[in-house]
């Protein structure tokens, strides 16, 4: 055996071990990997506007504090309608031939989670507005403003996107504020987080870890009786990013539910269709178009019912408080 002696054969040897390890270590796993892993049947691929505000996401850093990752953990089901699968990142793409892709699944949660953000806050205004001044939806946040994302002008025109902001936020700033290319494209990014519900028949992950629910109180004392969903909440959840915590709304941007005449109204339906189906109806007053809150978070009647009678019941608000009978027959009205 001179294969010791002969740096030919040696080399040939090496290369050729080289690349058996290289087919059977990396490259048939990655083939295997890719067709377990394929796309979930319902999702979408980025269009080429979405696909521009991912590099902007990228190119601000947002991935230092939001995370695209829901964890099989109980604190994370507030973030998704369930745990995430491979499948969920199996239209992530190469950038191009030199740059892999980028993920964005992030380690941080300095912010909340962003991976069904495109269902939990559907609206353009609320994304427009919060990347102008984040405090001006969300007072306690400790995001920075992305105002440069914006340009001011004294005349806005017909297809410049105007982003109504409250007076106290504007900072002495005169005239419109418009939404720059570069806003857009990260907005329909934002809009485009959305989980896809798995094929029927799949196995849905379950949150683990969640709080023990015993059968009866401490002490032999008394079960408490069931209230049923919280609707402070769920307006919380759902609704207080546009309305606020005080009801109040956002003058020019959101519409108060403090003194409303459809929270005030006796009858439910226009309340409940509006939860369920959004609204247009004061877009020529400057409010923002209302997404379908109830249909895009996948609310129960149970919930909106909740909902609904915390809203008629908060902020000086005293209305006729709904049934969950009355809600679940104007839904059923809708379909």
């Amino acid at each position: 055996m001179d294969i010791y002696t002969n740096h030919k054969r040696l080399y040939l040897a090496a290369l050729c071990l080289f690349v058996f390890l290289t087919i059977f270590v990396a490259i048939i796993p990655a083939l295997n990997n890719q067709v377990n892993n394929a796309p979930l049947p319902g999702s979408k691929p980025l269009t080429a506007l979405e696909a521009a505000g991912k590099g902007i996401f990228i190119a601000e850093g947002c991935v230092a504090c939001h995370t695209q990752q829901v964890r099989n953990l109980e604190m994370d089901r507030s973030w998704g309608t369930r745990p995430g699968v491979a499948a969920d990142y199996a239209r992530n793409t190469r950038t191009d031939i030199w740059r892999n892709t980028a993920t964005l699944m992030g380690s941080e949660r300095t912010g909340p989670d962003l991976t069904n953000i495109g269902n939990r806050q559907s609206s353009a205004d609320w994304h427009f507005l919060h990347l102008y001044n984040p405090r001006s939806v969300m007072p306690a946040s400790v995001m920075p403003s992305y105002s440069w994302l914006f340009t001011v002008s004294d005349y806005a025109y017909t297809e410049d996107v105007v982003v109504t902001v409250p007076e106290e936020f504007r900072k002495g700033v005169t005239g419109k504020i418009v939404a720059s290319p570069q806003a857009l494209a990260l907005v329909a990014y934002l809009k485009s987080l959305k989980q896809t519900p798995l094929p029927t028949g799949k196995p849905v992950p379950v949150f683990l870890y969640g709080k023990a629910t015993g059968s009866g109180s401490p002490a032999g004392l008394p079960s408490p009786a069931k209230t049923g969903p919280d609707g402070n909440a769920l307006y919380a959840a759902n609704c207080q990013g546009c309305h606020q915590e005080n009801g109040l709304g956002l003058a020019g941007a959101f519409p108060p539910l403090k003194g409303s005449k459809v929270v005030l109204d006796n009858s439910p339906d226009v309340q409940v269709t509006i939860i369920m189906k959004g609204y247009n109806g004061r877009v020529s007053e400057g409010y923002g178009i209302m997404p379908p809150v109830g249909t895009n978070n996948n609310l129960k009647p149970e919930e909106v019912t909740a909902i609904i009678n915390h809203e008629r019941g908060s902020w000086g608000n005293n209305s006729k408080k709904v049934t969950v009978e009355e809600v679940k027959k104007i839904i059923a009205s809708l379909k």
